[in-house]
């Protein structure tokens, strides 16, 4: 298998597991504000994605892959809404774990990773491209 061949599969395995990470945070976001329907039930939690390297013998190289997605288990934040159907008997409503902040900053890492894969992927069919010129003289 060739070099270049090789490159675009690695860098592929980086623009799935990426691609995968922007859903979770993406759902994260949408979720941000969901509280349970009824008190007492609990709201979205937040989800975290997780990756492990897997070496592949065919490449000779690791990948990227999304391992499981886990659950942040930090505490739900509490507000005073005694008029809301998921209040408890002291007015207390449970929202999401998930602080938009650190989200968009998870959002905007994620991004540069896949920006950094795609332009291997660019750069290798570049190669390609200018290799197949050559050969062609």
């Amino acid at each position: 298998m060739s070099d270049f061949v090789k490159s675009l599969a690695l860098a592929a395995s980086g623009l799935n597991a990426q691609s995968a990470r922007m859903r979770i945070i993406a759902e994260n976001l949408a979720n941000a504000d969901s509280t349970g329907k009824t008190a007492g039930e609990d709201p979205y939690r937040r989800r975290i994605p997780t990756f492990e390297s897997v070496f592949n013998r065919e490449l000779e190289g690791s990948e990227v892959k999304v391992g499981r997605v886990t659950y942040d288990m930090s505490a739900f934040e509490q507000r005073y809404e005694p008029g809301h159907p998921a209040a408890d008997t002291n007015g207390y409503v449970l929202y999401p774990n998930v602080n938009s902040l650190i989200e968009a900053m998870d959002m905007r890492e994620a991004q540069r990773t896949y920006e950094a894969n795609l332009n291997v992927v660019t750069s290798t069919r570049q190669m390609i491209g200018q290799t197949i010129d050559i050969l062609r003289r």
